[in-house]
């Protein structure tokens, strides 16, 4: 959590690494903490995002094929929209807050990138017909982040993950809600915390979910983030001679035929 963060980027199809890149075995591209993302060439043109390798991984893990209806919740900023896009998917971003709603929009333009973005709070929303798969990275505690946002370790408080962890089942109900039978889904959060994470295996099951869990194979480069259980979990210390990652809880289902 004292390290510096690098600068690590989610490359667009097609795109070569600036100079002085890292590539990552995961498919990140990673520069010296402190690079200044806007004076790299390339950025202008929507070759790459802001992304960091962990924040990265859930996407990945779901594994997004060309043509099918994808929602992405609670998207924005929206590199995971992105990733989603990029792979050729048919995009529903739902994102509550109207700001972080622009916010996506602008990004997505840069890349010249196209989605259905939704402005609604995706615990309520629903959508016409049900999607093949679904991303849900919600919203917690973010305490995988601190190397990123120090001030997490004296803003939360033991209550907030509680309150975190509530919310998070809400839209993990809903999530299940929007998914055809067979479907597939990730979801994930950038928070260390178990209620935030192994907690919601659980849950999922009244919700009709079945787990699917993650194999080694699917990480290139970092078995060592799959837990006993099949589920994804990093932390700032793996790739420690890298620069380390963000902390990151993911796990996949699927929804009951």
């Amino acid at each position: 959590h004292r390290g510096p963060a690098p600068l690590d980027l989610t490359p667009a199809p097609g795109a070569s690494p600036p100079a002085g890149a890292e590539v990552l075995p995961t498919g990140s591209w990673r520069m010296a903490a402190g690079t200044r993302v806007t004076d790299l060439p390339g950025f202008a043109e929507g070759r790459f995002w802001v992304q960091d390798a962990a924040a990265a991984l859930p996407a990945m893990l779901l594994a997004p094929r060309a043509g099918e209806r994808i929602a992405d919740l609670c998207a924005a900023p929206g590199g995971k929209t992105a990733q989603l896009l990029a792979a050729g998917a048919v995009v529903t971003a739902v994102e509550r807050d109207p700001s972080r709603a622009a916010r996506l929009r602008e990004n997505l333009a840069r890349l010249h990138l196209s989605a259905e973005v939704v402005q609604a709070d995706a615990a309520t929303w629903a959508p016409a017909e049900p999607f093949d798969a679904i991303l849900l990275d919600a919203p917690c505690t973010a305490t995988g982040t601190i190397r990123r946002h120090p001030d997490v370790a004296h803003a939360k408080r033991p209550r907030d993950v509680a309150s975190a962890a509530e919310a998070q089942c809400r839209l993990l109900a809903a999530a299940a809600r929007m998914l055809r039978p067979g479907g597939r889904l990730v979801f994930a959060t950038c928070s260390l915390q178990p209620e935030e994470g192994e907690a919601h295996l659980a849950r999922a099951a009244g919700l009709g979910l079945a787990h699917e869990p993650f194999a080694p194979a699917e990480l290139p480069g970092l078995p060592e983030a799959i837990t006993p259980a099949g589920c994804l979990r990093t932390r700032p210390d793996l790739w420690a001679e890298r620069g380390g990652m963000d902390g990151f809880f993911a796990v996949r289902f699927r929804r009951a035929a």
